[in-house]
């Protein structure tokens, strides 16, 4: 059984000083673990994980974004960027210089790592976002689910469906739960990429992000933003899928899945 873990830590520093990422990885012993949101470069933060080969895709600005991923498997090749065209870099920044996107390939599939830009909260970025960074990322995914199959983790930046947020009737027009990113999501899906949650619980209703204000997390007022995605060719090697509400340390939460092979 391969356990893969995601976590957007909002600051690999933050947690690891909380006592929370060093807590985590020894109770669930994790086989993979892609981390987003780490805002620091590989020896910035004191991680005493021997067992795990770091790979690192940090932003050149420090303090901001990057994705890592933590593995006891040896990837076969790494890959940081999404070769998109110039167009896209222009308008959304090279996903090279902000560390979003991290690709490890293992022997049976591609794993994928990504830290979606946020449409932010006046929405300036919505049309890039549904017209470039979804679409680019979903073309990325399809080139290389023609080689073999793809585990996609993150965070996505957008609940699905009304059931994923806690509050869906005031944010049909918020960053995050707009038409437009909703349609994203759907577009995974039709492409034929499984929602690994919502397929193996379909009606539960759990979050893995909560803002800061308003008591959010106590209250559990979230949204579901973090997600797993397989290949459809995956769907029978799915054996679980798991949210960690009880992890604290950021404001988003872990999730799992476990693939049987």
């Amino acid at each position: 059984m391969l356990k893969i873990y995601s976590w957007n830590v909002n600051g690999l520093r933050a947690v690891i000083k909380k006592g929370a990422f060093q807590d985590f990885i020894t109770k669930e012993h994790p086989d993979i673990l892609c981390l987003q949101e780490t805002k620091a470069k590989q020896g910035q933060a004191e991680i005493d994980l021997p067992e795990y080969e770091e790979i690192w895709n940090s932003a050149e600005r420090p303090g901001y974004s990057g994705t890592a991923i933590f593995t006891k498997i040896k990837p076969l090749s790494i890959k940081n960027t999404l070769e998109t065209n110039k167009n896209f870099e222009d308008q959304f920044g090279n996903p090279l210089t902000e560390g979003r996107v991290l690709t490890a390939e293992f022997e049976i599939f591609f794993l994928v790592n990504v830290y979606t830009p946020n449409s932010k909260n006046n929405l300036e970025r919505l049309n890039l976002r549904e017209k470039l960074w979804d679409k680019e990322f979903l073309e990325y995914l399809k080139k290389l689910e023609k080689q073999k199959p793809v585990v996609v983790c993150g965070d996505f930046n957008a609940a699905h469906q009304e059931i994923d947020i806690a509050r869906p009737k005031t944010n049909h027009h918020s960053a995050g739960f707009t038409d437009e990113e909703r349609r994203g999501i759907t577009n995974y899906i039709n492409a034929g990429f499984i929602d690994t949650f919502r397929y193996l619980y379909p009606d539960s209703v759990r979050y893995t992000w909560w803002s800061h204000w308003g008591n959010a997390r106590a209250n559990n007022v979230g949204w579901r933003i973090d997600y797993f995605f397989v290949s459809e060719s995956l769907k029978n090697n799915l054996k679980s899928a798991d949210i960690y509400e009880k992890i604290m340390g950021s404001d988003h939460c872990p999730i799992s899945i476990e693939l049987e092979f």
